[in-house]
């Protein structure tokens, strides 16, 4: 029999404003002490010197975690112009330069090539599998990889500042999947100057947005207090993008046995993916069929 894992049930969202210098992994293992959380996971790496939202489910959110990867971002960046690394960030090794300084005007105009829908190689130090092993260890080791073209949608992307001929700030919005070192890279290569990230930020995802997020200090000195707890989000706000509709008494239990189950619907289309509420509280996602929820996840947020 397995070990029971020890800690508290509770559900929700905790939107923490990572500081630089920290892994995804360790914030979400730091969170989970502060509130003595039985479950815990994060929704989007950010690399360890980048900044901002940081959004950790705990429990049952654990559950709609995908529908936050799958929402868009902002980031807010700094490109350094003249070089490339291995990383294509400030941590990696310097492997190309130049004395190339585009002006302002021609960075805005190449910035256009990266809007829309584009294809984007990611970074040799990536988490990306080639064959079967992270990208990232394989390079650790000296190897150059041929990496595929990965498809992303880049909503907007923008120039906030040039605050000296060798940096610029950016801005952008986007969808899953996107790597912001590699539209530094990409760009550098466009300008004929290289270049590489030396400042990252999330700004915000999906529903969380970097302002209202704690930070680490904040969290561990109300580690495991009744006023960290006052931080936490209710699960739902993640399925914010999804249509609701409503379980009656009956088929909220059926659906929390993970069985078709009677809801309310208005204004949603028959095949269409919805989650369901009882009493305020989401019961299950999944699919609206004929006055039916069919669940793919049931959560148990209590009856």
């Amino acid at each position: 029999m397995g070990r029971k894992r020890k800690g508290r049930d509770i559900s929700g969202w905790l939107v923490v404003d990572k500081p630089a210098g920290m892994t995804s992994t360790a914030v979400v293992s730091k969170v989970r002490w502060a509130l003595d959380a039985r479950k815990a996971g994060h929704a989007g790496t950010l690399d360890p010197d980048a900044t901002g939202v940081l959004a950790i489910a705990l429990g049952e959110a654990t559950k709609t975690v995908p529908y936050i990867t799958d929402a868009m971002k902002a980031y807010e960046f700094t490109i350094r112009l003249g070089q490339a690394t291995n990383t294509d960030d400030a941590e990696g090794e310097v492997i190309a330069e130049s004395d190339v300084r585009p002006g302002e005007e021609a960075i805005k105009q190449a910035l256009g090539q990266f809007i829309g829908d584009i294809d984007q190689v990611p970074p040799q130090f990536s988490a990306v599998k080639i064959d079967g092993e992270r990208a990232y260890k394989r390079a650790r080791d000296g190897e150059t990889m041929e990496i595929a073209a990965r498809p992303l949608f880049v909503e907007s992307l923008i120039l906030t500042d040039v605050p000296d001929p060798d940096h610029v700030t950016l801005e952008m919005v986007c969808g899953k999947g996107g790597y912001v070192r590699s539209i530094a890279r990409d760009l550098g290569e466009a300008l004929g100057c290289h270049a590489h990230v030396r400042r990252l930020r999330r700004i915000w995802s999906g529903p969380f947005d970097a302002e209202d997020g704690l930070t680490m200090d904040r969290i561990e000195a109300l580690a495991q207090t009744p006023e960290l707890d006052e931080h936490i989000l209710p699960l739902e706000v993640a399925l914010a993008d999804l249509p609701e509709v409503t379980a009656t008494a009956e088929g909220a239990q059926r659906l929390r046995n993970g069985n078709p189950g009677m809801v309310i619907a208005r204004d949603v289309d028959y095949g269409e993916e919805c989650w369901a509420s009882f009493d305020g509280k989401a019961v299950a996602i999944g699919r609206y069929k004929s006055g039916e929820l069919h669940p793919s996840r049931v959560l148990n947020t209590g009856e």
